[in-house]
């Protein structure tokens, strides 16, 4: 068995792990003397590896690209992907585990998947389409990822097996991206290696495998095909990132049925216990830091025939718009081109069913169903305007940026920010006194004894602390520099209620709105009046303890020493 010790990088922190210095001279000679072969190789330096791997800020936006493939892979049969944690048969050390069951892919496929820039999926459909998701999501996951993968092809069952590892390109100091692979393919009933050019190039790759790899050997390699099925991929990915601290960044101890991200959860500073409570709860809050959360959003339409299992437990999916109240559609076609075929979209809005009393709000934007800006806040915060308002819709007229958690700001970007501004706006007018708010000319003010002060927290696209985004300040405080004007009156659209909502039930809603806000009041009060109480019994019954104890200490002196009692008895 190696040295676990030397098989992983001095600096497991993702945002320092690149800082290292390139030796000026070329290294092509492979570790204990293997020959250099034509291994597949992309023709750039190991340190692009982690650099591409930078675009993705958060965490969770890795995870989210890995499974886009196995969804893309629902057309080829796919029913689940699992997520989970698994262990590493060398150094006992916590991998990160994503398997499904679609198509697989053959041995060009492998090399296809694991080259930078490739992609097949250029479709009205399928959600990845860089062919660096990959590379960029392993990478940003961990130091080293492993992939096997079992397929069919034209009635030939290939199985093959690729490692991507920074830690060996590292340690052995390579100038090129080297991906040592194994090909096998089942003849006669038995599984034949796939030789390309020569066996010694194939057995140098087994050797790089065996040694830098969680497995030691062929044997116990082929062995994490045994739950792969007929076909499917399984992809490890170990030597997993570290906060500063020196703690896994991925926390799999507090949920057993979760991932976790260590340091995203307490940012509600501010806030009342009663409201932070309700907050900590809402999914706009736990999606930040709950992969469960932010999984059972991911997807804008359920699926039917697909599960993504989590710890070995489904997530369920939800859909926004179920979670609102008073909703309404709106239609509208943007001007997405004088050559580009028109395009209509349709935005579900409505209040968050908690409102008034959590101040939740936000657009939810979806390109071809998969999530890209989660409770995205197109007006400013710290205004009432547009408070509890949530909206969903799909925009796959504008296209994502490559880590799918942003859009490019275009023109045509700006104008939808523009147009769901417009359209919060007058939903909020015509519909703020449905949750007791009473609206005016020039501004909506709360009919309540006490004012809550709306969420202040950041757009929970969870960019790190090393994100110095472009667009971010423009898009908080509502400017737009160098943007062309947005013309409302060139699009059409339609509004359509989903809610029908009776005229004479508006007065009584807001009676009982501003009678739920006072008797929150009275029950804090009584709480704090119980917990004192509570405390005061405490106080008491430690002193009976004490009391108790004393008495029961001098019971029992006396019957040790029975001239006690008689001394007593004198007294009395």
């Amino acid at each position: 068995m190696a040295n676990s010790s030397n098989k992983t990088l001095a600096c497991r922190s993702f945002w320092k792990a690149g800082a290292y210095e390139v030796s000026s001279t070329s290294n092509q000679t492979l570790p204990d003397g293997l020959e250099s072969f034509d291994f597949d190789r992309a023709r750039v330096h190991p340190k692009f590896l982690h650099t591409n791997a930078t675009s993705h800020k958060w965490a969770f936006g890795a995870i989210a690209e890995l499974l886009d493939n196995a969804v893309d892979e629902i057309c080829h049969g796919a029913t689940f992907i699992k997520v989970d944690k698994t262990a590493n048969q060398k150094d006992g050390s916590p991998m990160l585990l994503f398997q499904d069951d679609g198509g697989g892919m053959d041995p060009e496929g492998i090399r296809q998947c694991m080259s930078l820039g490739f992609s097949s999926k250029r479709s009205k459909t399928t959600i990845g389409q860089y062919g660096n998701g990959f590379k960029t999501s392993t990478m940003r996951l961990g130091a080293d990822a492993i992939v096997f993968t079992r397929a069919v092809r034209e009635g030939q069952e290939t199985m093959s097996i690729g490692l991507l590892s920074y830690t060996f390109l590292r340690r052995t100091m390579k100038d090129d991206i080297i991906v040592p692979m194994l090909d096998f393919k089942m003849e006669g009933g038995q599984l034949v290696p796939l030789v390309y050019t020569c066996l010694e190039e194939w057995d140098s790759s087994l050797k790089i495998l065996n040694e830098w790899s969680p497995f030691s050997s062929e044997e116990e390699l082929l062995q994490q095909f045994e739950d792969v099925g007929s076909h499917g991929t399984k992809v490890l990915i170990y030597n997993l990132w570290m906060n500063d601290d020196g703690l896994l960044e991925l926390d799999f101890d507090d949920d057993d049925e979760d991932i976790l991200l260590r340091d995203q959860s307490n940012s509600n500073t501010g806030w009342s216990r009663f409201h932070k409570e309700i907050v900590q709860h809402h999914i706009s809050h736990r999606l930040r830091f709950s992969l469960r959360a932010y999984t059972s959003i991911l997807y804008m339409r359920k699926f039917t025939n697909f599960k993504i299992i989590l710890r070995g437990v489904p997530v369920e999916q939800v859909n926004i718009a179920d979670e609102m109240k008073f909703k309404k559609v709106v239609t509208y076609k943007p001007q997405v081109g004088v050559d580009s075929e028109s395009v209509t979209v349709r935005t579900t809005i409505g209040f968050a069913k908690e409102a008034p009393v959590l101040g939740i709000f936000g657009v939810n934007v979806y390109h071809k169903n998969r999530l890209i800006m989660p409770f995205w806040k197109v007006l400013q915060e710290g205004s009432s305007r547009g408070r509890s308002v949530l909206g969903v819709l799909e925009a796959n007229f504008i296209e994502p940026a490559h880590d799918k958690q942003d859009f490019e700001r275009t023109p045509l970007f700006i104008r939808l920010e523009t147009k769901l501004r417009q359209i919060i706006v007058d939903y909020w007018k015509e519909n703020c006194h449905l949750i007791g708010y009473q609206g005016s000319t020039g501004k909506s003010t709360k009919a309540t004894p006490q004012k809550v002060q709306p969420q202040k927290s950041p757009r929970p696209n969870m960019a790190s602390p090393h994100d110095s985004s472009k667009y971010g300040a423009n898009r908080d405080n509502g400017q737009e520099n160098n943007t062309p004007p947005a013309n409302p009156q060139a699009e059409d659209e339609e509004v359509r209620s989903m809610d029908s909502v009776d005229p004479n039930m508006i007065h009584t809603l807001t009676e009982e709105n501003i009678e739920l806000f006072s008797r929150r009041e009275g029950l804090e009060a009584r709480d704090t009046q119980l917990r004192q109480t509570i405390a005061e019994l405490e106080k008491e019954l430690e002193e009976v303890r004490t009391k108790s104890a004393q008495i029961a200490a001098e019971l029992q002196c006396r019957r040790l020493d029975p001239s006690l009692d008689n001394l007593a008895n004198q007294n009395v």
